[in-house]
């Protein structure tokens, strides 16, 4: 079974304005995955809101993946 990331609640986001960049921005970002714990992952912001931001990553074991988290969990790199 994959290790999936979590994300943030989907209700935080549903009637905010999404922002989908033509380039994604290339960032820093700490996910929970529910089986390996936490993790500072490489990756890119591929959309986001006020509050919440959409990264694609390469989780620990090099798979694609993406999650939608809290923006204070995010930075540029």
């Amino acid at each position: 079974m994959r290790d999936y990331a979590e994300t943030a609640p989907e209700g935080a986001r549903k009637q905010a304005r999404i922002v989908r960049p033509e380039t994604p921005v290339p960032v820093r970002a700490w996910l929970r995955q529910r089986q390996s714990g936490e993790h500072l992952v490489d990756g890119e912001a591929i959309a986001w809101t006020e509050r919440q931001v959409q990264v694609s990553y390469l989780d620990p074991l090099g798979r694609r993946g993406w999650a939608w988290v809290w923006a204070s969990a995010v930075e540029r790199r």
